[in-house]
Order: structure tokens, then C-alpha cells, then sequence
């Protein structure tokens, strides 16, 4: 092992995203050989005693799993009252975290694994990840809805969403289903965007992550991402996979 950041360390041990485990640096709940770490520290994983919220942080083999998110599991690794969480539904060993939550009354694919860099990639706007969602609205939206939609919508904290792409799909007896992919995820966005607009969302199912799709996977149902899946998905949006050609014309 080599000197690094203390937050890149928690990170690759499965303690959570990179921006995550500053915050646990500077609340006070890791230590370094004994002592209360600072954010900005770096450490030797290989001679240094780690340990946050009391236990020990080992660098564990990288775990990539995809769920189908059933409705009314909380996707933090908080319990909430009696309510099942995704790691409850996972049974695994290692230490894995959710990546891209999803609110209790929504469903669909999200990512539990132990990889804080890939977590950063996912999460953060700047890489560009897209985000695809299923939506079933109570009713039948305008073209001047759906317009707005798209261009973004100031919300009721004062912020405006950025624009994102909202495809009509299908009516149904229920309602409308519409296809909408952005690249963005605050709190809520897509039933708070509907609010706004005047319509309300009965059901919001997420489809896919990147080059990621639920494909197939029942509600409650999990699996191991393939090699091939992991590598995509590290790749950034628009980058080309570098062959074993390329990388023999690289050296």
C-alpha cells in the first residue's frame, strides 16, 4: 500500500462516496491511530490503524450489485421504524452502500457497491451520467406541460432543474406514462417537478443508470454486475472503450 488521502481510503474500503467520507472526517468518526482524524490527512492503509465509528476499515475485494428496488424500501442503510432497507434484501458479507437513491414510494434499479470513486462518477452532474425513468402521472399532461418540462422547472426551493429529456410513452385507464432521462437528482425531482406543473406522479420506476438497464430483475431481485457492465459503466458518457490495439499503440 501506498500513502493517500484519508477520504479516498474510507472510500475504497466501502465507508461510502468520496464527499461522503469527508463529512465523516470532519464529524470526528474516523480515527487514526487513535487519535481524531482531519480532513485533508492522508495514511498508509498497510502500516496505519483506521477505524470509523470504532471499527476497523479493511480494504475489502470491489463489489458491484444491481437491485430492483421494490416500493416501500428505504434505500439508505438507515432503518426507518420496521421498514425493510436495500441492504436488508442483499446478503452479502462485504460492506456495500447505495448509490443513487430512490425515495420509499419509488422503485427501479439502483446500485449497491464498495467503490466511492465509481459512486462520485455516478452521482455528481458534471460526469454526465443519465438517469432513466418510467413515470405514471394521474391524468393526461399538455404539450405546454411537457415543453416546460423539458427546458426545466424552478422549483419551490428557488432552484431550477436543468433540462432534461420527458418522452411521451402511452395513455392508460390511469393515467400517462412518459419516459424521462436527465442527468441530474435532487431530492425528489421528478414528483416535485410534476407538483409544480400542476400534475401528480402515481408511480416512478428508474430503468436504467449510464449504460446500466433493470432488464429483467423482479422487484426484491439482485444480481453481481459482469466485468463487461462494470467497465462500461466506468467509461465516461461519449468515451470510446480502448481496445487491446489501441492500448499496444500506446506504449
Amino acid at each position: 500500500m501506498i500513502v493517500q488521502r484519508l477520504q479516498k481510503i474510507l472510500a475504497s474500503a466501502g465507508a461510502g462516496s468520496r464527499r461522503a467520507c469527508e463529512e465523516f472526517i470532519s464529524a470526528g468518526r474516523v480515527r487514526v491511530n487513535g487519535r481524531v482524524a482531519t480532513l485533508g490527512e492522508s495514511a498508509d492503509p498497510a502500516s496505519d490503524r483506521i477505524s470509523f465509528d470504532g471499527e476497523p476499515i479493511h480494504i475489502d475485494a470491489r463489489i458491484y450489485i444491481m437491485l430492483n428496488k421494490p416500493r416501500g424500501v428505504v434505500s439508505s442503510l438507515k432503518p426507518q421504524g420496521e421498514r425493510a432497507t436495500v441492504r436488508d434484501l442483499v446478503d452479502v458479507p462485504e460492506r456495500i452502500y447505495p448509490v443513487g437513491r430512490l425515495d420509499l414510494d419509488s422503485e427501479g434499479l439502483i446500485l449497491l457497491i464498495n467503490d466511492g470513486e465509481l459512486a462520485q462518477q455516478i452521482t455528481h452532474p458534471r460526469y454526465g451520467h443519465e438517469k432513466e425513468y418510467e413515470v405514471l402521472l394521474n391524468g393526461y399532461p399538455k404539450d405546454t406541460q411537457l415543453q416546460i418540462w423539458r427546458r426545466g422547472v424552478v422549483l419551490d426551493d428557488g432552484k431550477r432543474t436543468a433540462p432534461s429529456k420527458v418522452r411521451f410513452n402511452r395513455k392508460a385507464a390511469s393515467g400517462t406514462y412518459l419516459q424521462v432521462v436527465m442527468r441530474e437528482g435532487q431530492k425528489r425531482q421528478i414528483r416535485r417537478i410534476a407538483e409544480t406543473l400542476g400534475m401528480r406522479v402515481k408511480r416512478l420506476r428508474r430503468t436504467r443508470i449510464g449504460s446500466l438497464r433493470l432488464s429483467k430483475l423482479a422487484p426484491g431481485e439482485w444480481r453481481h454486475l459482469t466485468a463487461a457492465e462494470i467497465q462500461k459503466l466506468k467509461q465516461k458518457p461519449g468515451q470510446k472503450p480502448r481496445s487491446r490495439q489501441n492500448r499496444r499503440r500506446r506504449r
